[in-house]
């Protein structure tokens, strides 16, 4: 890296790669507005008929690569964030290597020449969208990787991982997390998804007792309650029985749960605090896609400067904001937040 990112994340990159396209698409290989699925050997042609025959927008994704370009354009400082995961030197990949850079990330990917780089087509019909994820390379990031980079992690005083990188090499996450532990460095974990927290509980347990902070949205949150037997629909009672788990460090655990429109729930040291967001309007709503990961990602970017949480919800709730107003996790040139 030509910097020493201060925040660095690891995850399964995606190129997103974005279409409108016709009834005809959905028929053809099945699929309904509205739904993310995982490809199936019948999904597969589809990145490269978009990428032949339609107007095409090649956005870097990934929930963790979500959230990093939303901090790195929040911050405006360059080398502010950097970010580690698998792809190949593929067509796509070079796409994604050149929108990262763009957007002023700091990657070091590993090369997997064997396995094409992971896609999600995002199929674009009347502002209704469907998405077909292929992770491909993204499953193939090794610990080796991250021990032959570890500068990077040295360099960094921030790390953000969301759940889905359980899926493809929890060892990783924990390397990092008793990094961050044994050198008082802030680790923030994202609990990303239902499946997550009940199929890779015990991964996830492991990593666990590293986090500083922890997100998640309502959803994931009540079921993170049931999962853990915590016997409670009650946000602000799942939210401090979060905090309260198993800590490596003195540190209290900061946990933060996104509602939607309604108020953000923060947890930290036995308290409870809601901060409410501003509505917005039905017609400017475009997208709610990357709306969590947006959130992060503004709330991550004035942690890093030292801004105490009060100020960190409001980044991330502006960075959500903004992002639902937009097609895809994109953004305006500069960001408009004071």
């Amino acid at each position: 890296m030509a910097g020493n990112p201060m925040l660095v994340g690891m995850g399964n990159p995606l190129l997103d790669i974005s279409a409108e396209v016709g009834q005809d698409v959905f028929d053809k290989y099945e699929v309904l507005p509205g739904n993310a699925i995982l490809a199936e050997e019948k999904h597969l042609p589809i990145y490269k008929e978009l990428s032949d025959n339609y107007k095409c927008d090649f956005i870097a994704g990934g929930a963790t690569m979500n959230a990093i370009r939303v901090c790195q354009w929040m911050s405006q400082t360059p080398n502010t964030t950097g970010f580690m995961g698998c792809i190949s030197n593929d067509e796509f990949g070079q796409k994604l290597q050149e929108s990262v850079k763009n957007d002023g990330v700091e990657a070091r990917f590993q090369i997997d020449e064997n396995t094409p780089t992971g896609t999600c087509a995002v199929l674009v019909l009347n502002k209704e969208r469907s998405l077909i994820a292929n992770i491909s390379a993204a499953n193939n990031f090794t610990i080796d990787h991250l021990r032959a980079n570890w500068s990077v992690i040295e360099n960094a005083k921030f790390y953000y991982i969301a759940s889905f990188f359980l899926t493809v090499t929890p060892e990783s996450i924990v390397e990092v997390g008793k990094h961050a532990a044994a050198n008082g460095k802030t680790f923030a974990m994202n609990i990303s998804a239902p499946f997550l927290i009940e199929f890779f509980k015990d991964p996830m347990m492991q990593a666990f007792p590293y986090t500083d902070i922890v997100f998640g949205n309502e959803t994931e949150a009540l079921n993170f309650s049931e999962v853990h037997g915590f016997g409670t629909e009650d946000f602000q009672q799942i939210a401090l029985r979060m905090a309260e788990l198993p800590k490596e460090t003195e540190r209290p655990r900061t946990v933060v749960i996104t509602r939607g429109q309604d108020s953000t729930v923060v947890a930290c040291n036995g308290q409870v605090t809601f901060y409410d967001t501003t509505p917005l309007a039905p017609e400017q709503l475009v997208d709610t896609n990357g709306a969590g990961d947006a959130f992060v990602g503004g709330f991550l970017s004035e942690l890093v400067k030292g801004s105490e949480v009060a100020r960190c919800v409001a980044a991330g709730h502006y960075a959500a904001r903004e992002i639902i107003q937009q097609s895809g996790c994109v953004f305006p040139p500069t960001p408009n937040f004071s």
